[in-house]
């Protein structure tokens, strides 16, 4: 056994390696101390590595559960979602995932269906005395791709923001819209409905921000008011051509900001036509983005007159009651949405080549067309929680100033 010593202080023999050089043979111990140096660095760099490895997987943990579990999908198509939601539009498809009920990306498709759950009942359910049975409103939405869970879960949360109320009948529940839900739907129907955008008088109706408001009681005041088609003038002003201010604060204190009329001034303005002031023009375009509205009512023609034109075509025969129920349905839906958000202008600040006009002409044409075949559908499914069907009332008969034609029997 070899000696431990100074000159050989790990006990090799001399021979455990051979070095040959210049085909000598050399004899001389390995420097293990370098080969255990780089022994210890290999462990640890591969130490480090898995260390890096595991934080990389505890990040990306991190990331889905604290970052896309609760976006429900990867941030900029969120984002992206959230801002066309944001800007009105809810037309763009959310995938949500299965279990998923709590993400943003599911609070987004519940809004969705909360909007479209809200057009039915504005336009099917409230001219049948505004209620209906849950297992009823689920079976006519159901071919529209929203499901049984879906369609539940955003009735519940339309009784807690109340817009709706329940009504128990056995083991069945009727769902009805609230007194105010339904005084917003009945002024909304004046809006949705004309032949043509009402008439201005040359009056601007402004609402001031005259109290100290929190920024987020700011931004929520913006857009409430921008969902009632006030235009932004900055530094707290808002302005519109036609509404009934009235109504504009009602509204406020239904959606629950009656603690901020306090600090809100209305006021009705005209415009004097002083020399070197700005006009009227100037305002518009300071306070609305009509070329977005412009872009949107264009998409809504090009979606909806080949329907009209291929109707047209064939007189509508072989149109059964539950596309007809479905087109109308989603025909009313989106053109609330870009109602919503449209201040009506009259044509003298509006371009020349303004499609509001044409879509509100397509709209009314094919809603006439559709409404027959439609209310024949509802007649056979929608239905009261004790079974009966309430007839559709004589005010389907004047929307559109619908067509004698198409109008169903007073």
């Amino acid at each position: 056994m070899a000696r431990i010593s100074d000159d050989n202080p790990l006990g090799l023999k001399s021979g455990d390696i051979v070095l040959r050089i210049n085909d000598e043979a050399v004899e001389r111990p390995v420097d293990l101390g370098r080969n255990l140096l780089r022994l210890r660095r290999g462990w640890h760099n591969s130490a480090a590595f898995f260390l890096a490895t595991a934080c990389m997987l505890a990040f990306a943990w991190l990331v889905e559960r604290l970052v896309l579990r609760p976006l429900g999908g990867e941030p900029a198509e969120a984002a992206a979602i959230a801002n066309r939601v944001a800007q009105g539009d809810l037309s763009q498809p959310i995938a949500v995932r299965q279990g998923d009920g709590g993400s943003l990306m599911a609070q987004l498709s519940r809004m969705q269906a909360g909007s479209l759950i809200l057009s039915v009942f504005g336009d099917a359910v409230l001219p049948r005395g505004g209620c209906l049975w849950l297992g009823s409103l689920i079976g006519l939405l159901e071919p529209l791709g929203l499901n049984e869970r879906l369609i539940r879960t955003t009735v519940f949360r339309l009784v807690k923001d109340e817009w709706l109320t329940t009504r128990a009948h056995g083991r069945r529940t009727d769902y009805m819209l609230t007194p105010g839900g339904r005084r917003r739907f009945e002024e909304a129907s004046r809006q949705i409905y004309a032949a043509q955008a009402p008439a201005w008088d040359r009056r601007w109706r402004l609402v001031l921000v005259v109290g100290e408001l929190e920024a987020r009681q700011r931004e929520r005041l913006r857009r409430a008011l921008f969902w009632q088609g006030f235009g932004d003038l900055g530094s707290g002003g808002f302005v519109h051509p036609s509404a009934d201010l009235e109504t504009v604060f009602d509204a406020l204190v239904t959606d629950g900001m009656g603690d901020l009329l306090p600090g809100l001034m209305p006021l009705v303005a005209i415009q004097p036509q002083l020399q070197r002031s700005a006009c009227d023009g100037d305002m518009v375009r300071r306070a609305w983005n009509l070329q977005g509205l412009a872009g949107d009512y264009s998409a809504f023609v090009e979606r909806y007159q080949p329907i009209l034109d291929d109707l047209r075509r064939t007189g509508g025969g072989a149109l059964g009651g539950a596309e007809a129920f479905q087109a109308r349905t989603l025909l009313i839906h989106d053109f609330r949405r870009l109602l919503l958000r449209d201040p009506e202008l009259p044509a003298v600040l509006l371009p020349a080549d303004w499609p509001g006009q044409q879509a509100r002409t397509l709209c009314k044409a094919l809603y006439g067309l559709l409404l027959e075949p439609s209310e024949r559908h509802l007649d056979q499914h929608l239905q009261l929680a004790c079974g009966d069907v309430p007839p559709a009332g004589r005010v389907l008969n004047n929307r559109f100033q619908v067509p004698d034609s198409a109008a169903l029997p007073a």
